[in-house]
């Protein structure tokens, strides 16, 4: 069974654009309308609540590009701390494989969960014990891994969290904003195109 294909809101803008031009453009059209109560003045209404959805329709896109660039820097921050965390997980691996209590304290022991929430949290914790573990930090220092170099991570962290703040506050705003506005556009204009001849 073939599915409808439904209009981009960009192709609805644009049919009730035409639509209401038409209306003011054809006599034969606006004749039509006007015998079913869509005279001049209700036709100005729809045309400026067509100018209103199309500005929120701008903002809109406006604010998914934003969007995307805010979920571009929250990848790039993710990716930055997992290379860091990568090599710091692996030389610890290295370093204490016979130790394994030590090895569970920092989290490193097993497989590197794959979802978000997980896998920060076993960072955090890696970084929170390493950084505070004077003698993790001595035996880390052997191969080159520095408390500056642990502290640093924590502010790589502290980034990713920003940065993926600022995108969930970003991702939610548009789509319900045009949702809401494009709405009464829509049921105003498909009132008459039913009736077009």
């Amino acid at each position: 069974m073939a599915t409808k294909r439904t209009k981009s809101e960009a192709e609805t803008l644009e049919l009730y654009r035409i639509s209401l031009e038409n209306v003011g453009k054809q006599p034969t059209i606006a004749a039509s309308m006007a015998g079913i109560g869509y005279d001049a003045a209700t036709i100005s209404e729809g045309k400026a609540l067509l100018k209103k959805t199309r500005q929120t329709f701008d903002i809109n896109r406006f604010e998914a590009r934003k969007t995307a660039a805010a979920y571009a820097d929250f990848l790039a921050a993710k990716a930055t701390l997992g290379k860091t965390y990568g090599y710091h997980r692996k030389i610890s691996k290295i370093i204490f494989k016979k130790d394994t209590l030590t090895l569970n304290r920092l989290a490193v022991s097993g497989s590197m969960p794959k979802a978000y929430i997980a896998w920060l949290e076993t960072v955090k914790t890696f970084y929170r014990v390493s950084t505070t573990d004077p003698s993790i930090q001595d035996k880390l220092a052997r191969l080159k891994i520095t408390a500056d170099a642990l502290h640093s991570a924590q502010t790589l962290i502290n980034r990713l969290e920003t940065t993926r703040t600022f995108y969930l506050k970003k991702k939610g705003n548009p789509r319900m904003l045009l949702k809401q506005k494009i709405r009464p556009l829509k049921i105003w204009i498909n009132g008459w195109l039913n009736f077009m001849p």
